[in-house]
């Protein structure tokens, strides 16, 4: 008899095809934490407030996703993600895209940031005086 006939291979494969399936499945959230956890990967430091957040993330094994955070930061963690993510100074001319939160909102005054890498319309708004950011990123 073959060892891969029966039950167990027919167990084996439908666990595989969950494991699969069940991986494939699109990430959306409105809630602040949970938002910048879906996007960094681990939960904020405690001295990070997030204000306001929302996520999304297809279902594809790519990780396309688009992330709205607005944050209360210390300057050295705005100088450290800045230097972290090579953003160089864009101008303030940028489009929001149609389906931005009502909250995601900088002010005309905020400093505008972009990647110097990555060819993406991305942005982070930096308010250096409140310690105020907002941040759009997009990978698609």
């Amino acid at each position: 008899m073959n060892r891969f006939s029966g039950i167990p291979f027919r167990v084996s494969i439908a666990a595989v095809l969950l494991l699969v399936l069940g991986a494939c499945s699109e990430r959306r959230s409105d809630d602040p934490i949970q938002s910048y956890r879906l996007w960094s990967g681990q939960a904020p430091a405690k001295d990070v407030n997030v204000v306001h957040g929302k996520y999304w993330q297809s279902a594809h094994w790519t990780k396309e996703y688009i992330l709205y955070l607005e944050l209360e930061v210390p300057p050295e963690w705005r100088n450290e993600f800045i230097r972290q993510n090579e953003l160089v100074e864009a101008d303030s001319q940028w489009a929001s895209p149609a389906d931005v939160p009502g909250w995601f909102d900088p002010p005309e005054t905020f400093r505008v940031w972009k990647s110097s890498k990555l060819n993406r319309d991305s942005r982070v708004f930096e308010d250096s005086t409140t310690g105020h950011m907002f941040i759009y990123d997009i990978q698609l």
